[in-house]
């Protein structure tokens, strides 16, 4: 009798710890999906960089600036995003930011001429933003400690799918169309999202653990976090490391493909590869959560995009040529894998009744550096590595400087 009552009471146990396991693998999913708003409005459109610069009639730096654009608003609208979201809670903003960037992506393909399109960019990131900071502080809502840092990593193994299909999407849609058609996709990819996101994504943040909205709390919030020399350390020390990334991100498509001849076609298969480093890495960082302390993951990967950048500079200076420049890339993106999950979860260990400003102000700092960092790879024209491998390695010593120089493995999660 007491076996024949266990029986349904252990399968009903069961069956709710499956449920429990595919949501949070459906959540994972989201999570992630939403934090690529960046990787799937840059990465898809390096292989059209090019072709839309000969067709808008613009320079290499104008059209450089089309991404400059793009990640000045991904930061901007991360500081504006992370306090509202504290504020109002974490979907109504969240969907107004996707609805806005699938309507700017499809003004983008009417277009007439490169300088509407650079401020096009610039709502379309600052939307976009709204889905990457939400998505961070959502997975601070939910889980504390190492478990943190694994859910960021494998955020980052889905969020790596986009930098492997992103390019080769758009460079077997300019096979198809001009450049036009990639923000055609985007527009649909915003669609898919929002009805995603308001069928399936919960509210994390309660009523009672929100913060009051306006501009003094924002301050306040800025200020606290500004305040804490642990936390700008490891915001600056990520947001440079990503600012190494994405120097590769604007430069690479016009070295690879005018300086060695590369075709579109070619350099998307390039750019999967580094891609599938960030998801193999990420993926390695997760499983090591737990056992090696999140500071020496994030050590080990601010060393590797210093590296991978001073590589590239000293390609830049040899001529050595693609042997060396290839190894090179694929270490400063693959390093990224640690850089992120680990970087994120220091950063907002002890700040989690603030947890949208917290991720405001790291993912700022990445945007804000990456987006400094874009055009200055082209001031020497296409033609030449050297100012991509001055950035690159430039940035990435500095991030290895800015690492905090003793730090906890993982901080108390703060309510």
């Amino acid at each position: 009798m007491t076996d024949a009552a266990a029986s349904p009471a252990a399968a009903a146990a069961t069956q709710a710890a499956a449920e429990r396991q595919a949501s949070r693998r459906r959540l994972i999913l989201i999570l992630g999906a939403l934090s690529a708003f960046a990787p799937l409005s840059i990465d898809m459109y390096l292989p059209a960089l090019p072709a839309m610069a000969r067709g808008l009639h613009a320079s290499t730096s104008a059209a450089q600036l089309t991404l400059t654009a793009c990640m000045v608003g991904l930061a901007v609208g991360q500081l504006l995003a992370g306090p509202v979201s504290d504020a109002r809670g974490r979907r109504p903003p969240l969907l107004i930011g996707i609805g806005v960037y699938a309507a700017a992506s499809a003004v983008c393909i009417i277009a007439p001429e490169v300088w509407l399109l650079i401020g096009l960019r610039l709502v379309q990131g600052l939307a976009g933003a709204a889905g990457i900071v939400i998505a961070r502080a959502v997975v601070r809502d939910v889980f504390s400690g190492d478990e943190m840092a694994r859910i960021y990593a494998y955020m980052m193994v889905v969020n790596g799918v986009a930098p492997i299909a992103a390019p080769v999407i758009g460079a077997q849609l300019l096979r198809l169309t001009d450049w036009r058609g990639v923000f055609a996709v985007l527009a649909l990819i915003g669609v898919v999202l929002f009805v995603v996101a308001a069928r399936w994504l919960p509210e994390s943040l309660p009523p009672a653990r929100r913060r009051p909205g306006g501009l003094a709390p924002i301050l306040q919030d800025a200020r606290i976090l500004a305040a804490d020399p642990r936390f700008t350390r490891i915001a600056l020390a990520t947001g440079l490391a990503f600012g190494v990334m994405f120097a590769y991100i604007s430069g690479s498509s016009f070295v690879l493909q005018t300086k060695f001849g590369i075709s579109p076609q070619l350099f998307s298969v390039i750019f999967a590869i580094n891609g599938t480093g960030i998801v193999v890495v990420s993926q390695l960082s997760g499983r090591l959560a737990g056992r090696v302390p999140q500071a020496k993951l994030f050590a080990a990967g601010l060393f590797g995009s210093a590296a991978g950048g001073v590589l590239v500079l000293t390609t830049a200076l040899t001529g050595a040529g693609l042997p060396l420049l290839l190894p090179g890339l694929f270490v400063l993106t693959a390093s990224i894998g640690l850089v992120l999950p680990n970087g994120t979860a220091l950063a907002m260990a002890t700040h989690g009744e603030r947890a949208g400003s917290a991720a405001g102000l790291t993912g700022t700092a990445q945007f804000a550096i990456g987006g400094v960092a874009a055009p200055v790879v082209g001031v020497a024209g296409p033609g030449t590595a050297l100012p991509m491998g001055i950035v690159m390695s430039t940035l990435g010593l500095s991030a290895l400087l800015m690492k905090p120089r003793a730090s906890r493995s993982s901080a108390p999660g703060a309510g």
